[in-house]
């Protein structure tokens, strides 16, 4: 299995080698993915939500309504080039969209702002996912780009449908913020299912109830730890970019939210320096117990290899092949030696006992 995993990786690399900048090649694993677009216009007083079954219909939208176009669905490179055409999107845009190895960013254009964020959740297999979602802001409008289907969105759908809150009432920078608050405030969901695996290696440790396979457990969290600090800590640059962006697409309004956001990922970074200190101290622990638990062993050894040293002894001496010793010829000596040996392992037991080896 890791076989087959490390090959398709090789694969995947292998796309942009050697390919002209701007090339737009989906990098992904789902390539039989269906094309699924959906599309929110609204503004204060309406609200209309539909399937779009063509790209074609990206485009009859005018200006006057907030326009959110999903579009999942990143191996179908051809919609997307009729999309970036439209909304005349930079080819380096297209390129880094259809990308899902991109790190998040942030590029400010003359006419929108492009940003790359990862979205975080655990499968049903409780293995952490990491999906990249690409966001254009323009005037009116919000893209979307997701390389399958399933998101953290769907909250921010009901408040937009149902009108709850100010966004049915704000500019789009605004549903740009809901959007990315969306997958930040996802992300203290997956704090939350580190924390408490930590808690349960913790527990198994302390109770020494340590499964043979704990450490190989315990190597597979702190990967998950660094993939999620891999997501996380670029944002912050992102937001500062916001916040000091000089862009007509960025109301003043609304950089106070974006601050919220700020905030947010300040306090899931810490929490991530947190356990990415409890993940090693973890490490160190189990080690300790392990040499602990040899150590008693070793002890145990050694108490009854001092016992039977002496025993050793005695016996080897009238096991020799001598002629004349004198006890051999006595009527009661071997039951004296017998006696004497019997004599040494209750007492050298005793003071260990007082010694509290044993």
């Amino acid at each position: 299995m890791k076989k087959v995993a490390k090959k398709i990786r090789t694969q995947i690399s292998k796309k942009k080698v050697g390919q002209v900048p701007g090339s737009i090649i989906y990098t992904g694993e789902k390539a039989d993915q269906k094309l699924f677009i959906e599309a929110f216009d609204y503004n204060k007083t309406k609200c209309e939500v539909k399937e779009l079954q063509n790209v074609e219909e990206c485009f009859s939208y005018e200006e006057g309504t907030i326009t959110w176009i999903n579009i999942n669905g990143l191996n179908h490179v051809n919609a997307i080039e009729q999309i970036g055409e439209h909304y005349e999107l930079h080819p380096l845009v297209l390129e880094d969209i259809v990308n899902i190895s991109q790190r998040p960013k942030i590029d400010d254009y003359d006419d929108y702002i492009f940003l790359v964020l990862k979205m975080l959740y655990y499968d049903k297999d409780e293995k952490i996912v990491s999906e990249q979602v690409s966001f254009i802001l323009g005037k009116d409008y919000v893209l979307t780009f997701q390389e399958a289907e399933g998101d953290v969105f769907d909250e921010v759908r009901e408040r937009i449908t149902q009108a709850k809150g100010r966004v049915r009432s704000m500019p789009a920078d605004y549903l740009l913020y809901v959007l990315m608050d969306a997958v930040v405030d996802h992300y203290f969901s997956v704090i939350e299912v580190l924390g408490n695996k930590i808690e349960d290696f913790e527990t198994q440790i302390f109770s020494g109830h340590v499964k043979d396979d704990v450490s190989q457990d315990i190597q597979n969290l702190k990967r998950e730890i660094l993939r999620v600090r891999r997501a996380i800590f670029p944002l912050r640059e992102i937001i500062n970019r916001i916040e000091k962006t000089d862009s007509p697409l960025i109301n003043q309004k609304t950089i106070t939210y974006f601050r919220d956001v700020y905030d947010h990922l300040i306090q899931v970074s810490e929490n991530i320096d947190i356990y990415r200190e409890m993940i090693w101290s973890l490490m160190d622990m189990y080690m300790t117990t392990i040499s602990n638990k040899m150590n008693e062993v070793m002890k145990v050894l050694t108490i009854m290899a001092s016992i039977f040293i002496p025993l050793t002894f005695i016996a080897g001496i009238y096991g020799m092949n001598f002629e004349y010793i004198p006890e051999l010829q006595y009527k009661y000596s071997y039951f004296i030696l017998w006696g004497v040996m019997i004599v040494l392992f209750i007492g050298m037991l005793i003071y260990f006992k007082r010694k509290k080896w044993l």
